[in-house]
């Protein structure tokens, strides 16, 4: 289901932030603004931030993915999913939040917001995933932990220039020109990544067809679909006739 998506940010923030709130109309907009650069949104499908992303993601006609978990309190899927998913354990959750993102943003939020940034920024510095864009929306929420780490952690138990994995603001277009545009890599990743590569160039690729495949009339199964497209790319023409055992071993040539 997910690896169908496409490109995509997750977005995530408080359970308790009302629809009052100016960041639960912050976090709307920006959801919508990214559906319409064709991405997905990815939240954790409860009420609050998570309910506003879904929602303008939701209402723009875009993806608006939600990755549910049993609670015993505040985590109750909202009404604006196309794509629900639910889990039980947090660690296979936290896995779908990034592994299937370009993007982070951060909303103000309670333990569960700060262990999943804490989360995404630790694999960025140990290089576990690729460098992608992670913004703090909020700065006076956030100014407070920058300021903490900036004190107490940078350069003796983080190093210096870690901060900038991340970056704080107040402002859509901010957000939107760094998801869209990629940010400047620190330079300790710089060498992490292909010569010349400066920047973590997160294009959004406008959103087509799959490709064409002769067969895929006859083909039901995604995988063999997904074999099939591989096989025409290679320009090796499947028959009607060919069972999936033969198609896995001619797609072979080409994985």
């Amino acid at each position: 289901t997910m690896g169908r998506v496409g490109p995509a940010v997750t977005i995530f923030g408080s359970a308790r932030t009302p629809n009052t709130d100016p960041f639960y109309k912050d976090a709307e907009e920006l959801a919508r603004r990214f559906v319409k650069r064709r991405l997905a949104i990815i939240t954790g499908g409860g009420p609050g931030i998570m309910e506003a992303a879904n929602k303008g993601a939701f209402e723009a006609g875009g993806i608006s993915i939600g990755l549910n978990i049993q609670l015993p309190h505040e985590q109750k899927p909202n009404q604006y999913q196309t794509r629900p998913l639910d889990f039980k354990y947090f660690y296979a959750r936290k896995v779908m939040f990034v592994k299937y993102c370009s993007a982070i943003v951060c909303f103000p939020g309670g333990f569960g917001t700060l262990d999943e940034f804490f989360e995404v920024i630790t694999l960025i510095q140990t290089h576990k995933i690729d460098p992608i864009p992670v913004v703090l929306f909020g700065s006076q929420y956030w100014n407070g932990l920058v300021d903490w780490l900036n004190r107490s952690m940078e350069g003796s138990y983080i190093s210096l220039g870690d901060q900038q994995i991340f970056r704080v603001t107040d402002s859509i277009d901010e957000t939107m020109k760094w998801v869209s545009e990629g940010m400047p890599m620190p330079a300790a990743y710089l060498k992490a990544k292909r010569p010349g590569a400066d920047h973590w160039a997160f294009q959004a690729p406008k959103r087509g067809p799959l490709p064409a495949v002769k067969a895929s009339n006859w083909v039901r199964n995604p995988i063999d679909r997904f074999v099939l497209a591989r096989i025409e790319a290679a320009s090796l023409a499947p028959s009607p006739e060919a069972d999936r055992a033969t198609l896995l071993r001619r797609a072979s040539l080409d994985l």
